[in-house]
């Protein structure tokens, strides 16, 4: 299974925990009850063109068991306008993974800070790195509350907490919806407009999300809208595994576009280039996978010809794949010739390996070329700006996945991959007033543009309330200065047309 978003990069750090977070040791010991540690501040900046004041807060939600025991300890970062206004819109988000805090959509595209990265696809290099005020914040059309799930950002399990009571899709949604229920009681906002957003694996989440809340027996929270940013639904159009002829299908749009950006295809426009190559590869091209061997020779010498166009790739290399070439082998091969790498998350990226040979890249140099200068700033922001006191480590990727439970409660084949774009189907259907935001970038490798477009036009999901935009950036789109501009302007878009 490909594993989504910058948390699969991650190695086997701890996951939550440390000296001061009151865990169980283990033996007889006494387990320590929490007080929830909340701090709050005022500020003030310009979002979208107005002067707004807002109350930042960051605090700990407790999250208790049916007898009370204290299971985990949730940190939530809000940023509420003033005055409050109970009928003004309210956003929750989070990133994805899973595994990843939400650093990366707080710092980078949506909170009212963000650290500056090299807009031009360049090597965050070392520090300090820049905390600048973000105009592109949404604080002027939705207050904000980005969300650590347990295990990431300051986030932890408490006591003897089973990490299974956590660690899972249905479980990591629970928990999640629950946040987002005392969140909206501690503040009276039940009757506001209401968004709900993730990042890569968050999009995941969001649709399970989505169904705790809205198909729950108990406290239905509708919601107004979801934001789908880097979208996996469906992990069979990802699943890079023998036999499985999907994730050739829907990951060739982007090795065009990524082609075509590196000099190796020629084309009058990214968005006519990439509109080819979904043509071929849902038509002629998954047609002759389907037929496996049985493919006639001029039929294969046809198909051959035209992945060399799409991709940049020689004919030669291409028959060796036995015209399915991996993205792994992608990156490694499509600038052997220039002695580089492109990179998974965005593949305008590129890298130098140790060496040239072999067919996987060292590492993903989308990934270490910004990593650096997020957990910077997240750690000077919450801890210096904002006040929050812990001397745990703020965790930006963590090591969830090993030990995630990828099953869907009540599936009917609980050995079936992983789908939860019926989650969002459903709620479509039983809310009118449901809409649905998609962005992609035409770059991203770990979650490509043509499989959430895949997903998404299944049976069962009204079409006329999803809208896509698109950005000349990858995975995290919003590290290109033009992009984070546009994808501010398209949300506060559709939030306006609730």
């Amino acid at each position: 299974m490909r594993f989504w978003g910058i948390a699969a990069l991650a190695l086997a750090t701890a996951a939550a925990g440390g000296p001061a977070d009151a865990q169980d040791k283990g033996g007889d010991a006494p387990i320590e009850k929490i007080e929830p540690q909340v701090r709050v501040s005022k500020h003030s900046g310009t979002f979208g063109g107005q002067r707004i004041n807002y109350a930042a807060t960051i605090g700990e939600t407790i999250l208790k068991g049916e007898d009370g025991t204290q299971k985990a300890a949730i940190v939530t970062t809000s940023y509420v306008r003033e005055p409050r206004d109970p009928s003004r819109p309210v956003t929750f988000l989070f990133n994805g993974g899973p595994g990843s805090g939400t650093v990366w959509l707080m710092m980078g595209a949506f909170g009212p800070k963000r650290v500056a990265i090299p807009p031009d696809a360049r090597d965050d290099g070392g520090p300090p790195y820049p905390i600048l005020d973000n105009p592109d914040s949404l604080l002027d059309v939705t207050d904000l509350v980005f969300i650590d799930p347990p295990g990431t950002g300051f986030s932890r399990l408490l006591g003897k907490t089973d990490p299974k009571e956590f660690y899972g899709v249905t479980a990591d949604a629970k928990a999640v919806a629950q946040v987002i229920r005392l969140w909206l009681n501690d503040n009276g906002r039940w009757n506001s407009p209401k968004f709900l957003g993730g990042e890569s694996y968050g999009t995941t989440r969001s649709a399970a999300v989505v169904n705790q809340l809205e198909a729950s027996t108990f406290n239905d929270v509708s919601l107004n809208g979801i934001l789908l940013i880097s979208t996996i639904l469906d992990f069979a159009a990802g699943a890079d595994t023998q036999g499985n002829e999907l994730s050739h299908i829907t990951s060739l749009p982007s090795m065009a576009a990524t082609a075509l950006y590196h000099g190796k295809a020629q084309a009058a426009s990214t968005e006519q280039f990439v509109e080819e190559a979904r043509q071929f590869a849902i038509g002629p091209y998954a047609s002759a996978l389907l037929k496996g061997q049985k493919i006639s020779a001029e039929e294969r010498a046809s198909i051959r010809r035209q992945l060399s166009r799409f991709t940049g790739l020689s004919e030669t290399f291409i028959e060796n794949a036995d015209l399915r070439v991996t993205p792994d082998r992608f990156w490694k091969e499509l600038l052997r010739d220039r002695g580089l790498t492109v990179g998974r998350l965005d593949a305008r990226y590129t890298g130098k390996d140790y060496d040239n040979a072999g067919e996987n890249i060292d590492q993903d140099p989308s990934f270490y070329g910004i990593d650096a200068g997020y957990t910077a700033a997240v750690n000077q922001w919450e801890r210096e700006g904002l006040g929050f006191k812990t001397d745990r480590e703020y965790q930006s990727i963590s090591s969830l996945i090993p030990s995630w439970d990828w099953n869907i409660a009540g599936g009917r084949d609980t050995n079936a991959y992983l789908n939860v774009t019926p989650y969002i189907g459903r709620a479509m259907r039983e809310n009118s007033g449901l809409r649905v935001f998609v962005a992609q970038g035409y770059y991203d490798f770990a979650t490509p543009f043509f499989a959430a477009e895949y997903a998404l036009s299944r049976t069962g999901i009204p079409q006329d309330r999803i809208e896509y935009h698109y950005y000349q950036a990858g995975h995290m789109m919003y590290v290109r200065d033009e992009d984070r501009v546009k994808l501010s302007r398209d949300i506060r878009n559709f939030i306006r047309s609730r």
